[in-house]
């Protein structure tokens, strides 16, 4: 069975873990902070842990990122997408009308991760304006928080499976703003997994280092993609934070890491004076596709 950590029960990222190992027997270690959920696998005390890394409205999970980067060395082994489908969930009783609908102008506080809370700005500001916003470490701590602090007028945003796991209402279902809101999960851990469905492709995740006063770096590690006709999916500066205007370039590109290609183009980066890292290549699965 394999010992997967993830953050609290009825979050999102508990959600998509069921959903990528659909019917196989799981043993979940669940966490407050996304910070325990990376040391749990690079102390060894699982085998893998369950990282949001992007979004399709809000974009990359950027804290997330620099950990892989910075705080630990583990590969990313598997890439899957799924829904972030949002909910507003309370003390129904606090908010009902007398005809039985909710009056959500009674909200003082909406709690939530501070990802998902941006996502569902038209309902916010359309039902609840003067609410208060505040962020925590995950959808299901928002849920729970508020279990435990009724008659103050608080709701979360979060999943239907913390909402039950809570026992509270379900007062607005599928509130964000988009209808496509996905969030991309990766699983990182120190050995391959095994999962029992069809892979939608293969991706290998790099992060190159461009040499320091050398015009035109970026441009020349691009073109060692482009001719070559490799596909990239992501290409993203973040700060180095060793000093101002250094960056490090993630770079997504659809291939094996030992395909002929993608060996050549990184050792042709790395004759520039170009340091490139592997952060992991894995096999990406979609959604809904179960096959």
């Amino acid at each position: 069975m394999k010992r997967i950590a993830v953050l609290p029960e009825g979050s999102v990222s508990h959600e998509a873990i069921e959903f990528l190992f659909e019917g196989e027997p799981l043993d979940l270690k669940h966490f407050k902070l996304i910070s325990d959920v990376f040391r749990a696998v690079d102390s060894g005390s699982v085998q893998y842990s369950v990282i949001p890394i992007e979004n399709t409205i809000e974009g990359s999970v950027s804290l997330h990122m620099d950990w892989l980067v910075n705080e630990v060395d583990i590969p990313m082994q598997a890439e899957w997408v799924y829904p972030s489908i949002q909910n507003i969930i309370g003390h129904g009783s606090e908010f009902l009308r007398q005809d039985g609908t909710y009056d959500f102008s009674k909200i003082t506080k909406i709690m939530s991760h501070p990802v998902a809370i941006p996502q569902c700005q038209n309902f916010i500001r359309q039902h609840s304006p003067d609410a208060n916003l505040e962020g925590v470490n995950s959808t299901a701590e928002a849920v729970e928080i508020v279990k435990k602090n009724p008659g103050n007028g608080w709701v979360a945003i979060g999943t239907k499976l913390a909402a039950r796991k809570h026992g509270l209402d379900i007062m607005a279902e599928r509130v964000t703003d988009h209808d496509n809101n996905y969030t991309r999960f990766v699983l990182i851990g120190h050995e391959p997994v095994s999962i029992p469905r069809k892979a939608a492709h293969v991706k290998t995740s790099l992060l190159v280092t461009l040499p320091e006063d050398a015009p035109g770096a970026l441009h020349q590690v691009l073109s060692a993609f482009a001719w070559r006709k490799l596909n990239l999916t992501r290409l993203e500066s973040r700060p180095t934070k060793k000093r101002l205007g250094s960056y490090y370039f993630y770079i997504d590109v659809v291939e094996t890491v030992d395909s002929v290609l993608l060996t050549a183009a990184m050792a042709e980066i790395e004759a520039l004076n170009c340091q490139v890292r592997v952060l992991g290549s894995y096999p990406c699965f979609t959604y809904p596709s179960r096959s």
